[in-house]
């Protein structure tokens, strides 16, 4: 496109557009029977930065005769050009135009990204409502997450893959094949596991049971991944070791939505992370899960890892890292080759909250583990908390800070005053009650509480050796609307586009007035999506989605949380979640 192209000398990073990456992809898109790009509502920097990608863009690719471009949002700057211009958004391989593209496939990673599909797709030339495209243009599918509650954005979304993407990614490409001609492929498409199509939903309703991958272990991989030209997020070699969780913890939409448990092999592992760093050359290597000390066989796994690092030179980050498994020996392994920050997430200030969520950790679990890291000459700890927890109280707030005091006590116990370089961090997120989790029903607090919430902390926790980090009150409130909302949150979302909202998960893109201004357009409000408690047998907007675990399960957690009742790690002994 050679328009384009001129366009590249014009703007900030013309790598984000440029592709031609190390182990990016090029085929004939003429020659192809399937064309999908995958979008990612956000920056390069950000998208490339994402495993999910990697890997359907890898299962895509392995198809001889299907092609998986990429595609991000544009930056200000490129995208001020393009509509300057008249230039359709393009993918990054091929500069293809999107709107000749079989499928764009949009990933759902988080809610203030909505805003930036929206801008997507009319960048692409299309139209914002599916009903407005025709048989020319055109299937536009979402998954990821958010996913799980598709209604805010089911206007605009011909078809949402819900859960796992491996197997069903290959079965949509397939059954194009057969039928290309939309309407009869949306029909069919209904029929597979884990999609929802919400115009074939609309005439006869039924159940989307969540896409669910048995295997793990003998999925696709890729180990050869895109290896980025520019800095990004994370820049390192990445394996996934397991999928799922069985902690339970309440809050934790991901702990429901990716159940069960499903590990790959060590020995799976170690050639896929050889592989990787063979064809990148990474200097980094990073386990992927939801809890990474969680693995069946962490410890020897890490052990065989380090050594192979080792000798490789290159480090091995080890993220997700919980307490209560805090390895002495991992620790003592990861300090032959690289001592950076810890992080710890202890989630709430009080056991008393702490069982309310169902975290199980003690204050012996934390001040343990930090004992042993402060002793291995770590001097930075990181510890993540979470305010507007359902019961939660100022004295869970005075928690926090107590917490804090008692790690720098430690520290000098251990080193005296003359370690002034030792550090902690208190980040605190506000609590946004998320889709299929036993907290769906609760109310958030609102942006008042959260602001009072965040000074009281800022008044109370130590100046010095403390650095204090909070999220915006006002963020939590547009992510609350929409991680709960209805079909009728999409009239908010279109509004508020239409303003120029866009990025609003950039603290220096977010609009807050433009945002309330089409609230007050829309009688869209907080109250009504984040504020309120719902009843328990109120239909909810996600209710044809079914995550596999059941709503007895989760009506029986939301219950034992009021009475700070716990329940049992799920590789104890069965809970009943209904996913097995």
């Amino acid at each position: 496109m050679k328009n384009f192209n001129t366009l590249l000398k014009k703007v900030e990073k013309p790598a984000r557009y440029t592709g031609g990456e190390l182990n990016a992809v090029i085929k004939n898109p003429d020659k192809m029977k399937v064309h999908f790009a995958f979008a990612f509502p956000d920056l390069y920097e950000i998208g490339m930065s994402f495993t999910g990608m990697q890997i359907l863009y890898n299962i895509i690719n392995q198809e001889e005769y299907y092609y998986c471009e990429r595609v991000f949002a544009p930056a200000t700057d490129m995208e001020k050009l393009l509509r300057e211009e008249s230039i359709p958004l393009p993918s990054i391989e091929t500069q293809t135009p999107l709107k000749e593209f079989d499928f764009i496939g949009f990933t759902l990673q988080y809610e203030l990204s909505y805003t930036n599909v929206l801008n997507m797709i009319d960048l692409a030339g299309l139209p914002l409502l599916s009903q407005d495209r025709d048989e020319s243009m055109p299937i536009i599918m979402a998954g990821g997450p958010c996913s799980f509650n598709p209604e805010p954005l089911a206007r605009f979304i011909d078809l949402f893959l819900v859960g796992d993407g491996e197997e069903a990614i290959l079965m949509l490409c397939k059954l194009y094949e057969a039928y290309p001609e939309k309407a009869k492929f949306l029909t069919e498409a209904a029929k597979i596991e884990g999609v929802y199509v919400p115009s074939v939903y609309d005439k006869t309703p039924y159940t989307v049971h969540k896409s669910l991958v048995r295997n793990l272990d003998k999925q696709q991989y890729p180990v050869k991944p895109i290896v980025p030209y520019i800095e990004t997020v994370h820049d390192r070699a990445v394996v996934e070791t397991f999928r799922g969780c069985t902690r339970g913890c309440r809050f934790c939409q991901a702990g429901i939505i990716y159940r069960p448990v499903r590990e790959r092999r060590p020995q799976t592992i170690k050639n896929i992370a050889a592989a990787q760093l063979q064809n990148t050359g990474h200097e980094e290597l990073s386990l992927l899960s939801l809890s990474t000390s969680d693995y069946s066989k962490f410890e020897p796994l890490v052990v065989d890892l380090m050594e192979f690092c080792g000798k490789e030179h290159v480090s091995l980050s080890l993220p997700s890292m919980r307490l209560d498994s805090f390895s002495f020996k991992v620790l003592q392994e990861i300090q032959k080759v690289r001592k950076s920050g810890l992080t710890f997430a202890p989630e709430a200030g009080t056991q008393r909250l702490r069982d309310v969520i169902n975290k199980s950790i003690t204050d012996v679990d934390i001040y343990e583990a930090v004992r042993q890291a402060i002793s291995l000459g770590w001097n930075q700890i990181k510890l993540y908390f979470m305010i507007g927890l359902p019961t939660e109280t100022f004295e869970d707030l005075d928690g926090i800070a107590e917490i804090a005091k008692n790690i720098l006590s430690i520290n000098e116990e251990i080193h005296g005053k003359r370690n002034n370089r030792f550090n902690v961090t208190v980040s605190v997120s506000n609590f946004v009650p998320k889709a299929h989790t036993p907290f769906q029903w609760l109310g958030q607090n609102t942006t008042e509480e959260f602001v009072e919430k965040h000074n009281y902390l800022r008044n109370i926790l130590p100046q010095r050796n403390v650095k204090y980090q909070y999220h915006d009150a006002f963020d939590s409130i547009l992510e609350g609307i929409f991680a709960r909302g209805d079909r009728d949150c999409g009239r908010l979302l279109l509004d508020a586009w239409q303003r120029g909202c866009k990025f609003d998960g950039w603290s220096e893109h977010l609009d807050r007035q433009k945002w309330k201004d089409a609230m007050a357009n829309t009688g869209i409000s907080p109250e009504q999506y984040c504020y309120r408690k719902r009843n328990f047998d109120e239909p909810l907007p996600w209710h044809q989605i079914d995550s596999r675990v059941s709503k007895k399960y989760l009506l029986g957690e939301a219950k034992k949380a009021l009475e700070e009742t716990v329940t049992m790690d799920c590789r104890r002994g069965c809970t009943n979640c209904g996913i097995c």
